[in-house]
């Protein structure tokens, strides 16, 4: 079994701890690998939590040497605002959107509802809103732009799949030169938006069934996939590829995930790749 530590460097005190109770921690580019015949993961979220190190046990159905996609979340996953919530906030009801965003996230709300309810709140807001929120609200997650350059150079490809909305996903696709994206289109009339979606809602199967059509697409399998998320409607998603990340992530996604990062950025997904 392979342990994963994202970490740059160890104390001699985490070093001497990890070596007596797994192995020793061999340094592989930027972070440490240990090689271990069984590890005890609750004693090593002990220890991560105690050092608020990420530590991971890769699956041994993985290869994390033939990656050929990795498919993202966008809202709390690449970028760290979770766009609606933000559109809501310029017409002062952000709290009162949140709250279902909130609740979606964690799986309490069924995906689908809770985002036509949020899209309908937004009925009558001029569209130059939308614009607004990307430019004064929305940033990258730590890690995120060495996390794409990384892949890049690997010649992996790099997808964004959302929840939220086109007119985000296809402005970092610009930006950040994604290979694919998928998204939901906010309808328009008369330069405001009419507090619907257009066409079906990109929701978890949506997410999910994406991630096949770009498996089909590239002539890969879905054994050669990393899909990454935080919230309950990336689950079908993640559960679907060959390793599965929850990021920053709610506790449900945790709980189902094969790895999380928790305390480090977005390039720590790297260490799971070579």
């Amino acid at each position: 079994m392979t342990i994963i530590i994202h970490e740059n460097a160890l104390t001699y005190e985490q070093s001497k701890e990890l070596s007596r109770t797994f192995g020793t921690p061999e340094k592989n580019q930027n972070h440490f690998r240990i090689y271990a015949e069984q590890v005890d993961q609750d004693k090593l979220k002990s220890l991560s939590d105690k050092w608020q190190i990420d530590m991971n046990v890769l699956p041994e159905t993985f290869d994390p040497t033939n990656v050929k996609l990795v498919i993202s979340d966008m809202d709390s996953t690449l970028i760290g605002i979770e766009c609606v919530d933000e559109i809501a906030d310029m017409m002062n009801i952000k709290p009162q959107v949140a709250e279902i965003t909130e609740a979606a996230m964690r799986g309490e709300l069924n995906f689908e509802a809770s985002l036509t309810q949020r899209v309908q709140l937004l009925a009558g807001l001029e569209t130059d809103a939308l614009q607004k929120v990307y430019d004064e609200r929305l940033f990258l997650n730590s890690g995120a732009e060495t996390w794409l350059s990384g892949l890049k150079e690997q010649k992996i490809a790099f997808s964004l799949v959302s929840g939220g909305f086109t007119f985000f996903t296809e402005r970092l696709q610009k930006e950040l030169d994604i290979d694919f994206t998928r998204a939901n289109v906010l309808e328009e009339e008369n330069g405001r938006l009419t507090g619907k979606v257009k066409g079906s809602i990109v929701g978890a199967q949506a997410k999910a069934d994406f991630l096949q059509e770009l498996c089909d697409q590239l002539d890969i399998s879905l054994n050669q996939t990393i899909a990454i998320g935080d919230g309950a409607n990336d689950l079908l998603m993640m559960t679907e590829a060959g390793l599965s990340i929850a990021y920053h992530a709610k506790p449900k996604v945790q709980a189902q995930s094969n790895v999380a990062l928790n305390y480090g950025g977005l390039d720590k997904v790297l260490d799971f790749i070579g």
